[in-house]
């Protein structure tokens, strides 16, 4: 069963800086760029379906991406290039692969066997399959993406043209991936990159003070893993747990046209839940959907516009559950870590109460909140 200990160990990629050795005029995390990657890795991965005709393998796609994401939170202190120093002696790599393996066991082995071998079988296994070098490239992509904004306020940092070429260097290595070829030469799918990439700016709870800090980008994932782990441990099938994660990765994308409305201030007026709701359908309409092929915007409409329903082919209620446990626990981080507030007080007792004794699709979500107490 998930326990808080994995769920706890999800979020230290929310306080993982990222470019620390650099001037930054934004706060980079780790969260958030993960949450960007896979955004990219969704879209590379649509167009290698729509260019090549052969259909993509979603699940390991998710998995690819979770497991470089746990493996990063383990090795948060290597910097990059020494990593890859690493990885040109196999015998090193494959001891520092069993390291991290032994390091996250204990987490992994809380949704099933069969989900922890795989993360076992991620790091041992050399070679890429194409799904993997869609996550790699979607890796780079971002990174570089990054360091465009970071070089600006760090015009004449000596190790800057050996970043870049570095960067260079490791993106080439994707060059041959026709999706590759094919997003980067349509502006309209990089700038629909980009929109979703700007969530990694808004603050959730942007009127309270928190430890750590989340945007609305990271808390995406959040709810994209925790709705992923929940579909494997329920072992539904596999499209449901596929719609599941991008469900998660993508509900609160309109939020990039309206900013983090927080519930009370929905409830505070009747009907202004609804409003708002028309109003990000409306400007949906407008602004993103027409950014994207017509196949790919039922996909999107149904993970943005009705993300908490059920239906056949996704588990909706499951994703409720898993946004409500990710705002619980960055409250619960936050008084955790000495921040006092009424609204979270607030906010704890009343999510507490809500699944005191709800199972979702088998998922004991009263004995997961029982644990944090």
């Amino acid at each position: 069963m998930i326990q808080k200990s994995l769920l706890l160990k999800i979020y230290e990629a929310a306080s993982m800086q990222r470019w620390n050795d650099q001037i930054r005029t934004i706060e980079l995390t780790e969260l958030d760029k993960q949450a960007h990657k896979m955004v990219v890795a969704y879209i590379l991965g649509r167009c290698e379906e729509d260019i090549t005709g052969r259909e993509i393998d979603w699940i390991e796609i998710i998995e690819d991406g979770l497991f470089e994401f746990l493996k990063r939170i383990i090795l948060t202190d290597l910097k990059p290039p020494l990593i890859y120093r690493i990885k040109e002696d196999k015998k090193q790599y494959e001891k520092l692969n069993y390291w991290v393996f032994e390091r996250i066991r204990p987490f992994t082995e809380q949704v099933n066997e069969d989900f922890n071998l795989r993360f076992k079988e991620y790091l041992l296994e050399e070679e890429e399959t194409v799904e993997r070098k869609i996550v790699n490239a979607a890796h780079f992509y971002v990174t570089k993406w990054e360091f465009d904004i970071i070089k600006r306020a760090n015009p004449r940092i000596y190790l800057t043209e050996e970043i870049v070429e570095s960067i260079s260097r490791e993106q080439k290595k994707y060059n041959d991936l026709l999706c590759m070829q094919f997003f980067s030469k349509k502006r309209n799918l990089m700038n629909f990159a980009d929109i979703c990439g700007q969530l990694r700016f808004q603050q959730r709870w942007s009127h309270l003070y928190r430890i750590p800090k989340t945007s609305v980008m990271g808390h995406m994932l959040i709810v994209a893993i925790f709705s992923f782990l929940f579909s494997c441990e329920a072992n539904l099938r596999e499209t449901n747990c596929i719609n599941n994660y991008f469900t998660g990765l993508f509900h609160d994308l309109p939020e990039v046209l309206t900013r983090d409305v927080i519930n009370p201030v929905k409830k505070s007026v009747e009907g202004l839940n609804e409003l708002i709701k028309d109003y990000e359908v409306e400007e949906m309409e407008k602004k993103i959907y027409k950014l994207i092929p017509e196949k790919w915007q039922k996909d999107i409409r149904m993970f943005t516009e009705d993300e908490f329903s059920d239906k056949s082919n996704r588990n909706g209620k499951l994703v409720k559950g898993a946004d409500d446990l990710a705002a619980f626990i960055e409250v619960y981080l936050a008084l955790k870590n000495g921040i006092r507030n009424e609204s979270m007080i607030y906010a704890r007792k009343k999510l507490t109460g809500k699944y005191g004794s709800v199972k979702i699709e088998g998922i004991d979500f009263g004995k997961i909140y029982t644990g944090f107490e």
